[in-house]
């Protein structure tokens, strides 16, 4: 996308990164309480119904977890790789790489290095310094500073949630081709998950987002996804779980024994297969993400995949706004979200030759976002 979009594009664009990026933090806030709760546990707590609202987790209500935190800095760093293409250098997953780096050393140090330069402003905010249960190989796959490849990947027999919960920001490259989006996403996938499964779910799952963000219905977005599944090696259970999703649709009622037959959650096709089934069904964004959390399992996975598909479908303002006001982190999220916009949509005014890379707020945008 370039400046000479309209307003009104822009505008669209905007909301819909808004909501994709408020609705899996909600979805991830409204699961963080229960997730390693059984169904039969979650209804003795909280009644028949399960959740209906956000309960405390980590001390406060609207908590976010790992989700979220990845997701972000998976977000900066496309912005990052944006910005590099003005000192030429150009590749995504490198710098998608790093800001996961950054996010690893959220989980490892007591607070922001203020004598990090390059760290830009997302590593500065102190409420990121916190561990919510992070996956074992996320934690071990940005151990150190060996990137992962499909050649040669981090972990390469897992195929756990991890990489496909904070793959929605790939999708909201519109205006990319849907076969460079599922490939950017796997690429960066395999930094932590090299199994197939734990990969290639990731890709699906930025394929789908990308139709959503385009304006697509979201079983046409499932069956795009589906079709570059098919191209590849291993696909076998990602492509069988997504049809599990759009078959359980026409199986009856919503309901959560209808979420168990797709699994827990806690493997990457599982989460996505959720996700996606919760989306289908939801009568409005509430509704599919109560029904994507109220499950034994991963339930803030599940329903941080589905709020982000909800979300960049419906755009911010479909949101409950209650939950959205109680959000752990809301001013960051929002902040990210319109600088990803801006970047994406008016990228030649904010920085490039002959420009001093200074944003609509004052700050150096290349100060916010390093190019190095």
């Amino acid at each position: 996308m370039t400046a000479l979009w309209g307003r009104v594009q822009q505008q669209d664009f905007r909301s819909r990164v808004r909501g994709c990026l408020l609705g899996g933090a909600i979805g991830d806030a409204l699961g963080a309480g229960v997730e390693f709760e059984s169904l039969a546990g979650i209804r003795s707590t909280y009644g028949e119904r399960g959740v209906t609202d956000l309960v405390p987790a980590y001390g406060r209500r609207g908590a976010v977890t790992d989700d979220t935190q990845m997701t972000l800095f998976t977000v900066e760093g496309l912005i990052r790789a944006q910005v590099r293409k003005d000192t030429g250098a150009w590749h995504p997953p490198t710098d998608v790489h790093r800001a996961h780096l950054r996010w690893a050393a959220t989980q490892r140090d007591w607070g922001p290095d203020e004598r990090r330069a390059d760290a830009g402003w997302l590593a500065r905010e102190e409420w990121l310094y916190s561990r919510r249960a992070p996956g074992n190989a996320c934690l071990s796959g940005l151990a150190d500073d060996r990137m992962g490849t499909l050649q040669d990947p981090k972990n390469p027999d897992s195929k756990g949630c991890g990489a496909v919960m904070r793959s929605a920001p790939f999708g909201l490259l519109v205006g990319w081709d849907p076969g460079l989006v599922f490939q950017l996403a796997v690429e960066c996938a395999v930094h932590t998950h090299g199994h197939p499964t734990g990969y290639l779910a990731a890709g699906a799952f930025a394929v789908v987002v990308h139709a959503l963000a385009q304006g697509s219905a979201l079983e046409p977005a499932v069956q795009r996804a589906l079709a570059l599944l098919a191209e590849r090696d291993g696909h076998q259970e990602t492509t069988g779980a997504l049809q599990g999703a759009v078959n359980a649709v026409r199986q009856g009622p919503p309901s959560a024994e209808l979420v168990e037959s797709l699994g827990q959650g806690w493997t990457a096709e599982e989460a996505l297969a959720i996700g996606v089934y919760c989306a289908l069904v939801a009568e409005d964004v509430a509704h599919g993400l109560l029904l994507a959390v109220n499950h034994s399992g991963d339930s803030d996975s599940t329903g941080s995949v589905c709020g982000n598909l909800l979300g960049v479908q419906h755009g911010e303002t479909a949101l409950p706004p209650g939950w959205v006001a109680e959000l752990e982190g809301r001013g960051t999220i929002l902040t990210l979200a319109d600088d990803f916009a801006m970047e994406m949509t008016q990228s030649a005014a904010l920085h490039g030759p002959g420009l001093t890379g200074t944003g609509v707020d004052g700050a150096g945008w290349l100060d916010r976002y390093p190019g190095t």
